[in-house]
């Protein structure tokens, strides 16, 4: 049987629970190193700006609702999907062991694939095979698209361009990558600079045992930019003047951004060009980055962190800066590995979750959206499930939303709608010292009593709860589950109950900043 993804997670806690059979599938069981609080640096702002075309939705995310609805099946191991602007409306789909097939939303999924590179593909291993593609903006002329695998006889991660019409790979870039099969990255993107960007991650096996992360001599651990309208011999592409290394001594000119782990899907916002990225966690943390437009040279962390949090035994160097990403979540909600998506700029739900981020995990099928708030942080939502197994999320030319997953191979669109919350939750904080308490109340704004409820919700880095009242609740991680207590089983429409905790901190006080009841999304008060 084949393990459970593609793109990673060998870590799983022993008894963390899981929501998936995907968890129970991992191949490896590896020691989950203790991580230590430290500060890190905020990631620039992200400009806000937003084109004439595009619309920034102000509905609130708890109101927001994702459903999919299966297009096509028979896919084997589908990993990546790009809308070719041609005026066809087809979706490239890439198929794990190096075949390219084609849908269309009249006719279905292709028979026959667009190319097939299964002679020059690698796929041993559950993360090895033809995981990206990109198509530059001149494709309908040029008829070139390129790709993202892992190459025959050894696994090295190479970029090559496919020539559609003489149906020809030249490989243009690989990094060795001999030693482990995981952590091969993947994601290729064009950006709004015209430039390929292609991401690698740090070369596998557990806690970055080549420390590539923080070098800059190997492409291991990195985002690399190129242009590849061009060549500079002798190399088959040219490296931008502006690439933030070219005058590094020792440092690959090709690197554009650096300490990621396993950025499997990255992408850039139609409207402002900023970038966002899926990194791939060690066991405690998955993390998503938001970057402003042209913010190359940018250290990203690992493995001196993993999200926000110091991770031991980590590659950390004497005055080091890290960008801090804008969002983390625990593996304890049943997630293993995040894939991260794209902001909707679309039109067909524009007025619902225009300028949104929708991202998904692997194992969980948690459909997460983020909103910046206008004051440098990020509203944030569960808004529904994807199927299971998602691998990557795509887009057509008209910014509309595909999803593909692996296990059993299908193609599903991608849905939006307006649910008002059923719950409301709101907060009463005290702090001091290295304490605070949160007295919540939970109203039912929903037409029929909720019985038998569970409140789940994250709580701040650093944040460990000493004692609770009116709930039975349990702290895993930084994930809480509070359950009722004998005594309020049942909360009637209009009605709430009041429960809360004492907590321990260890700077961040801050209340919980989402919460489901009994899985579905609150709208959060004061």
């Amino acid at each position: 049987m084949q393990s459970c993804h593609i793109h990673d997670r060998h870590v799983r806690h022993p008894g963390r629970p899981g929501r998936r059979l995907a968890l129970l599938l991992s191949t490896l069981l590896l020691a989950v190193p203790a991580l230590l609080l430290t500060t890190l640096a905020p990631a620039p702002a992200a400009s806000a700006s937003t084109s004439a075309s595009t619309s920034t939705s102000t509905v609130p995310l708890p109101s927001l609702s994702a459903t999919t609805t299966q297009v096509a099946s028979g896919l084997r191991r589908p990993t990546a999907l790009v809308a070719p602007d041609d005026g066809t409306d087809r979706l490239f789909i890439t198929e794990k062991p190096g075949r390219v097939r084609v849908y269309h939303p009249d006719t279905g999924l292709a028979s026959a694939p667009l190319l097939d590179i299964t002679s020059a593909v690698d796929e041993s291993g559950n993360e090895r095979g033809l995981l990206g593609i990109a198509l530059p903006p001149d494709f309908a002329d040029s008829r070139d698209l390129y790709l993202a695998y892992t190459a025959l006889p050894d696994g090295a991660v190479t970029l090559a361009r496919y020539r559609l019409d003489e149906s020809r790979l030249e490989p243009l870039l690989a990094q060795p990558h001999a030693e482990y099969s995981n952590h091969n990255g993947g994601q290729l993107a064009f950006g709004p600079d015209g430039h390929l960007y292609w991401s690698i991650g740090d070369g596998g096996g557990s806690g970055d045992p080549f420390r590539s992360g923080q070098r800059l001599d190997t492409l291991l651990g990195k985002i690399m930019r190129i242009d590849v309208s061009r060549a500079c011999a002798p190399l088959a592409y040219c490296v931008p003047d502006d690439n933030p290394f070219v005058d590094t001594p020792g440092a690959r000119p090709e690197i554009w951004l650096y300490g990621l782990r396993n950025p499997w899907r990255f992408s850039f916002d139609r409207a402002d060009g900023s970038m966002w990225i899926g990194d791939v966690g060690q066991g405690r943390w998955e993390e998503i980055d938001h970057l402003a437009p042209g913010q190359g040279g940018l250290n990203l962390g690992w493995s001196c962190y993993e999200g926000l949090e110091r991770f031991e035994g980590g590659d950390c160097a004497p005055g080091g800066r890290y960008t801090e990403p804008v969002f983390t979540y625990s593996p304890y909600t049943g997630g293993c590995s995040v894939i991260g998506g794209h902001v909707y700029r679309g039109r067909e739900y524009a007025d619902l979750v225009g300028g949104v981020y929708i991202a998904t995990d692997y194992c969980s099928s948690t459909v997460w959206a983020l909103r910046p708030d206008g004051r440098g942080g990020y509203e944030q939502a569960e808004i529904g499930e994807m199927p299971t197994q998602v691998t990557s999320v795509g887009t057509t030319v008209d910014g509309e939303f595909y999803v593909v997953n692996d296990l059993p191979g299908g193609l599903h669109r991608v849905s939006f709608a307006r649910e008002e919350p059923t719950c409301r939750v709101d907060r009463t904080v005290t702090a001091w010292g290295t304490g605070t308490t949160v007295d919540l109340t939970v109203t039912n704004t929903g037409g029929t009593p909720v019985g038998g409820w569970t409140l789940a919700f994250p709580l701040a880095l650093g944040q460990t709860v000493v004692s609770d009242w009116n709930t039975e609740l349990t702290q895993g991680g930084n994930t809480v589950s509070a359950a009722n207590a004998p005594h309020n089983t049942t909360i009637a429409p209009g009605a709430s109950v009041t429960l809360g905790y004492l907590a321990e901190h260890t700077g961040d006080a801050s209340p919980p900043p989402r919460f489901t009841l009994n899985g579905d999304a609150c709208a959060v008060g004061r």
